[in-house]
């Protein structure tokens, strides 16, 4: 597996051939009890978490899922990724700001068009616009602080798949 880049991407993706049985690897993962880290499977699937002790806002998460190639070959596939719970919570919010932001609009374009004032509406759309940018800027700083726990999620498969 190639190492993680320093500018870790927003849900960053990786695939590992392994030369072992599919059934080795999740066992390996499943018999794992190392701290900080909680490990749950769900059939072929492997979430890797931080505990509560561990556990921030930003906490990263690792999705694994391990196929089989052969008889003797498995290939792994994971995902890093924010809290599903974090993750849905942030697209809501700005689908509820892009929602608004084209309903003010709506409402702006009516009303120049019937002469009348619509400098409210304008100054309501810049306030959305300015929530989209700290939306935006809440994300990057959440994503400096899952850093190092992206980091030390990547050392741990990497662990678990070498023991």
């Amino acid at each position: 597996m190639k190492p993680l880049p320093n500018e870790i991407v927003l849900r960053p993706r990786f695939q590992l051939d392994i030369p072992t049985t599919k059934e080795i690897v999740l066992s390996k993962f499943e018999k794992t009890k190392e701290a900080p880290f909680l490990i749950k499977r769900l059939d072929e699937h492997i979430f890797i978490k931080f505990n509560q002790k561990e556990h921030h806002f930003w906490s990263p998460q690792l999705h694994l899922e391990i196929d089989e190639i052969d008889l003797h070959n498995c290939r792994l596939h994971g995902v890093f990724g924010p809290n599903p719970t974090l993750w849905t919570f942030f697209m809501f919010i700005h689908f509820v700001v892009a929602t608004l932001f084209i309903i003010v609009g709506i409402w702006a374009y009516a009303s120049a068009s019937l002469n009348g004032m619509y400098h409210i509406q304008i100054g309501i759309m810049v306030i959305l616009v300015v929530i989209w940018f700290v939306l935006y800027f809440a994300g990057r700083s959440g994503k400096k602080k899952g850093k190092p726990q992206m980091h030390q999620l990547n050392d741990f498969i990497q662990n678990v798949l070498t023991a």
